[in-house]
């Protein structure tokens, strides 16, 4: 699964943090403006507890691409 967001994208230097827990681009932004920091993590966690594998990239012309994938099950 991909999903494209056509935001301002992020920085070269923070891509290796973006699935940090509470780890925030913008530090300016406050947590009243929205925000945690946890929501990356929480795909990160998630994805990785059914053993699949999640990975971003920048999009050509901004923002951010994300790719989702799962091993194949087949009950058998």
């Amino acid at each position: 699964m991909t999903v494209d967001d056509r935001g301002v994208g992020v920085p070269d230097e923070d891509l290796p943090y973006i699935f940090d827990r509470f780890y925030r681009v913008d530090k300016a932004r406050s947590r009243e403006a929205g925000g945690s920091g946890l929501g990356l993590s929480i795909v990160w966690d998630t994805v990785r507890e059914f053993n699949g594998t999640v990975e971003a990239s920048k999009r050509v012309g901004g923002g951010m691409r994300f790719q989702v994938k799962f091993a194949l099950y087949k009950e058998g």
